[in-house]
């Protein structure tokens, strides 16, 4: 059986209801927080929308994405793996900064560009859990650089430990989401698909409620400090089958939903931006970053209204409360 779910309903019910409003963390513009972060960030995954959904790493000094203003965000076209981009295509992305777990998703759409950087009218920004790279081990985990040239991309995946995805809804808005596990159980071959599981998170459902409307995902597997990765685009649809979903089980914990993935395409591929680390874990950036500060003042600064969003806000104001939550929650709700 597959058991694929059909419906935002059905789907909210799987991963469970939401604590807050959808958007209670996201905000519209690139804040004094995001700024920060872009400038301590040497690395990111992008994702556009046309036809064809296509998924890039980038890579540069810390800093090399920046915002030239609240509104719009650049980056070096050299800085990309590859720029499948024209005006007007949805964007995703998601930065990293070494050392820490959460990441920053900047979302919006193609403004154009000047021949030496892309730019991106941001609709979008917040910040994600840290939840998938402590999965994954994410800066600790000793490099993977020994495959041999003849080693098969599905010989590969099984020593991959983080998953880029990029999903897009049937507008052409993109999301750019990590996945973590550790090695050799972050995809698996199954009835000749490939599955990974969807772990416990945020609850919001971008990537899965998008592959609802529009089932083609773009897929990029990673092995820490290894530029060699695999690249895996096709079709992809959420199950509740509950032999798969035993079988991506960690410590005896089962996922709710696992996603089946029948590629289109499937390779083995270098990429220059990983290629620019020289070194595993890349050195410690010095940075003012709390990511439980960003968490709290994006809720203040979110459009978010209602009764519920200003109960929420009024507890993340709380001294401590943002911090103390986040630690019970990558404690307790891992898996």
């Amino acid at each position: 059986m597959t058991d694929f779910v059909t419906d935002a309903a059905q789907l909210q019910d799987c991963v469970g209801r939401l604590p807050g409003p959808r958007d209670l963390k996201v905000i519209d513009h690139l804040d004094a927080h995001a700024l920060r972060w872009l400038a301590a960030s040497p690395l990111l995954f992008a994702g556009v929308a046309s036809q064809r959904l296509a998924l890039s790493a980038g890579s540069g000094a810390p800093g090399f994405a920046r915002g030239d203003t609240p509104h719009l965000l650049s980056i070096p076209l050299q800085a990309l793996d590859a720029a499948h981009a024209h005006v007007g295509a949805g964007f995703g992305s998601l930065f990293l900064v070494p050392g820490l777990g959460e990441t920053l998703r900047i979302n919006g759409r193609i403004a154009g560009d000047d021949g030496t950087r892309l730019f991106v009218a941001v609709e979008e920004c917040y910040l994600h859990c840290a939840k998938a790279l402590l999965r994954a081990d994410w800066w600790h985990a000793e490099a993977q650089t020994g495959a041999t040239p003849a080693e098969t991309p599905e010989g590969l995946l099984a020593s991959c430990r983080l998953l880029i995805l990029a999903t897009a809804d049937a507008e052409g808005r993109v999301d750019v989401s990590p996945r973590g596990d550790r090695a050799g159980a972050l995809l698996q071959a199954h009835r000749d698909a490939w599955w990974f599981a969807d772990r416990p998170g945020n609850r919001r459902v971008d990537s899965l409620g998008n592959l609802l409307a529009r089932p083609q995902i773009a897929l990029l597997a990673l092995r820490p400090g290894s530029a060699r990765c695999v690249r895996i685009e096709g079709l992809a649809r959420p199950s509740t089958d509950e032999a798969i979903r035993n079988a991506l089980a960690v410590d005896d914990r089962v996922p709710h939903l696992a996603v089946r993935v029948l590629p289109a395409l499937l390779e083995d591929t270098h990429s220059p931006a990983l290629g620019r680390f020289d070194r595993w874990p890349p050195a410690a950036i010095a940075h003012d970053l709390d990511p439980p500060a960003i968490f709290r003042d994006h809720v203040r600064l979110s459009g978010a209204r209602g009764a519920q969003a200003a109960l929420m806000r009024a507890a993340v104001s709380v001294p401590g409360v943002v911090r103390k939550g986040l630690q019970a929650d990558y404690k307790k709700n891992m898996y």
